[in-house]
């Protein structure tokens, strides 16, 4: 049994104590710390990550292991490896290579929790960086999907989806949706709340901006959403959206989009056989339009606490909500039976160590 101790961040609020652990949580426990004590946070959960340290997911097992650690190293315990839009034979081997990863964590590994399958059933005038393979939904193709490897979310284009069917498919499966890349109208919008998309994909980019005679996409999610990401690297959103999407929905919870440019120098790099360019903190096709990002998790906590976000409500929108959107209720959250999954800091939020399920898998 490990021992830790701290200014530790539990679900009813902040404790000064110890906790127990091996690879999952045995006790939080209160108790004298001295004034200078580390700063313990539930470990980041990520549900949109294409890449990362060089790794783009679309490219396979060595790419996605090498993501896997990059991403552990700035406090992500565990994540949704995302794939891209593509032809169908690409998206199969990526997912194939995304849950033989999944079933055998190394060391310096995150955690992966299974597959965010971001498109191809997305607007093909809403593609973003996506690379232009969207196409009509195939419920058989999702479903073959689904013998190959845990699908745990998928973002989708409603308008593109007649009548909702696929959409009904997945939400009776289990599979969280979410609506992205998309042109809807407000009542398309409401339309597939009321059968069964849980959120909104990176809000605010890739979808119809708020009108005030036109509310699109946007105007929808903030009137009537619930759970919706954010990429908070403070480039895809300015932080006074974010600031109004954090009053308007409950659980608006944040992501990175991270791309293989995460972790590393300025320079070219793959987003499903795209290339892209990481220029400083932002990573661009090379027609400027913003290609996903080079965020990691620890990065958007103090982007979000620069912007004035209480520090135990950033955390929360970095681990607990998006754990509980796809039902990992024994992650993202430090309390008795959930895996030991934390990340301690520094008070500057500099990360010192990284747990992933009781084993500290990087330390600085």
């Amino acid at each position: 049994m490990t021992k830790i101790s701290g200014k530790i961040l539990t679900p009813t609020g902040w404790v000064y104590g110890c906790i127990e652990f091996d690879n999952k949580i045995f006790k939080v426990t209160p108790g004298e710390v001295t004034k200078d004590a580390l700063i313990i946070l539930p470990g980041f959960v990520d549900l949109h990550v294409p890449g990362g340290g060089g790794g783009d997911v679309m490219d396979g097992y060595d790419a996605i292991r090498r993501c896997a650690t990059l991403h552990a190293k700035h406090g992500t315990t565990s994540f949704l490896a995302t794939t891209v839009t593509a032809p169908n034979e690409n998206i199969i081997k990526a997912v194939k290579a995304i849950q033989e990863v999944s079933v055998d964590r190394y060391l310096s590994e995150a955690r992966v929790l299974g597959v965010h399958l971001e498109g191809p059933y997305i607007n093909p005038n809403r593609l973003g960086a996506q690379p232009p393979f969207a196409q009509k939904p195939d419920i058989d193709f999702i479903s073959r999907l689904c013998k190959y490897a845990r699908l745990r979310l998928v973002t989708l284009a409603p308008e593109c989806d007649p009548q909702n069917l696929l959409l009904k498919y997945l939400t009776k499966k289990n599979i969280v949706v979410q609506i992205g890349h998309s042109a809807a109208d407000y009542q398309e919008v409401i339309q597939a709340l009321d059968d069964g998309a849980r959120g909104f994909t990176h809000l605010y980019n890739a979808m119809s901006p708020l009108n005030h005679r036109k509310p699109g996409v946007v105007g929808a999610a903030l009137a009537h959403g619930d759970y919706a990401a954010i990429i908070p690297d403070l480039v895809h959103v300015a932080p006074g959206a974010i600031l109004a999407a954090f009053r308007a929905l409950p659980h608006l919870y944040f992501v990175t989009d991270a791309t293989a440019a995460a972790g590393m120098p300025d320079g070219q790099y793959s987003l499903g056989g795209q290339i892209i360019n990481k220029s400083g903190d932002s990573v661009f096709l090379d027609d400027q339009t913003l290609a996903g990002s080079a965020l990691t998790m620890d990065q958007a906590l103090r982007n979000l606490v620069s912007i004035g976000m209480d520090l135990a409500d950033a955390a929360l929108r970095l681990s607990t909500i998006p754990a509980d959107l796809i039902g990992e209720f024994e992650r993202g959250r430090i309390e008795e039976n959930a895996f030991a999954d934390f990340v301690v800091l520094e008070k500057n939020l500099e990360v010192v160590k990284v747990f992933v399920e009781g084993k500290c898998v990087s330390e600085s």
